[in-house]
């Protein structure tokens, strides 16, 4: 974390940073980076999302478990602008899921903000556990701790 550390990633950094593409990159922007600390992401939710022709058709809903990993992938994009780690190859991977509420559908043309917060952990380490808050329209829609394990060392040995 450097005085240029940015306090958003749009698309472009945000796939520097974690490895996630479509139709499984959940996030298009991060915004409110408190390095280490908290962000806030945000997924515009289209019609045109692979989910939706089953889940369910003629009632599209954002399924519940692409909620959690949107926020899962919010709290990476923090951890990677804070950290630095634009190109490294970093991988994250759930370790654990608390709490885990759904309060609000989703669907099509709403716009979600995904709140996130370090619980635990620290610059340079491995495990780190979030509290996350999606909103719609200042609505709560779902909310969960989890924990996950970023690692650079297994992305770099594969390449």
């Amino acid at each position: 974390m450097t005085a240029d550390t940015p306090t958003t990633a749009d698309i472009a950094l945000i796939q520097r940073i974690i490895p996630h593409r479509y139709p499984f990159l959940l996030v298009d922007r991060v915004r409110d980076i408190v390095p280490f600390q908290s962000a806030v992401g945000i997924k515009n939710v289209t019609m045109n999302e692979p989910h939706f022709q089953g889940h369910f058709p003629g009632a599209p809903i954002m399924p519940g478990v692409t909620i959690v990993e949107a926020m899962a992938q919010t709290a990476a994009v923090m951890i990677g602008v804070s950290a630095d780690l634009a190109d490294k190859n970093l991988l994250v991977y759930f370790m654990g899921i608390d709490g885990c509420k759904f309060r609000r559908k989703v669907v099509p043309g709403d716009i979600v903000e995904m709140h996130l917060t370090t619980l635990r952990g620290k610059p340079g380490g491995k495990v780190w556990k979030f509290g996350g808050q999606a909103f719609v329209e200042g609505d709560l829609a779902a909310e969960a701790e989890f924990t996950a394990m970023m690692d650079l060392g297994a992305a770099q040995g594969a390449a």
